[in-house]
């Protein structure tokens, strides 16, 4: 297994931070330091992190969360105010943050200790559709569905919806495969709205379902396999 596989399946991080772990000399593998890209068996190589000893793989857990606005999608308090998502949910694990939602939206969150399955999630390479519900400052006509289909340009390059569709006279919902930040509201914002309101309601074949804002649910097989489908 590899060595980064094996720290995110620990849950100590996304596999992209345990990599970081990895190239910062902060592990070693029977007593020598590591080297990114290093292959581990679990229950025979010793493995340290800043000198802790680290045991095998604990079993997978995959929570989907109704986000509440005001919470942190994060595991650690920043500069930012707000109470953390990972303190709503208690399932036993140490669990972090598949992707994020800014702390004014709200909606479906993925928690889990799994770092490859926050990777598959997150990153652009695999595509995955999340769906978003937007409240606007003004109603939105149908020029604004074309551009946000056809794309915007913003600080960190362009940016496009796969589909667009309007709900009501000031309401959106919109497919992104690519999750950068607050990338919603600033394609809408580059196209002269504001968003008054904004909830994910689906990534990928999951959907939020009736959960409540604050409301968790663990994730059988099935659910899983719906979320990467």
């Amino acid at each position: 297994m590899r060595l980064q596989r094996f720290l995110a399946s620990l849950g100590l991080g996304s596999r992209r931070a345990c990599e970081r772990f990895i190239t910062e000399g902060r592990v070693k593998v029977n007593g020598r330091v590591a080297e990114l890209g290093s292959s581990v068996e679990p229950g025979r190589d010793r493995v340290l992190l800043d000198g802790r000893r680290l045991g095998r793989p604990q079993r997978r857990v995959v929570v989907v969360l109704h986000k509440p606005k005001g919470f942190l999608s994060t595991c650690r308090r920043g500069r930012e105010e707000g109470r953390l998502v990972t303190e709503l949910v208690d399932v036993g694990a140490r669990l972090f943050p598949a992707g994020r939602l800014d702390r004014d939206s709200e909606g479906l969150l993925v928690l889990t200790n799994d770092g490859a399955l926050a990777l598959r999630l997150t990153h652009p390479r695999f595509g995955k559709e999340k769906e978003y519900e937007a409240i606007l400052d003004r109603p939105a006509d149908k020029a604004l569905v074309r551009r946000l289909v056809t794309g915007v340009r913003l600080a960190d390059g362009p940016a496009r919806a796969v589909q667009v569709r309007r709900l009501g006279h000031s309401r959106l919902r919109l497919v992104l495969t690519e999750g950068r930040k607050r990338q919603v509201r600033r394609m809408l914002q580059a196209s002269g709205y504001e968003v008054r309101g904004l909830k994910r309601t689906r990534i990928g074949g999951l959907s939020l379902g009736e959960l409540k804002p604050g409301e968790y649910r663990l994730l059988d097989k099935t659910g899983v396999e719906r979320l990467l489908s």
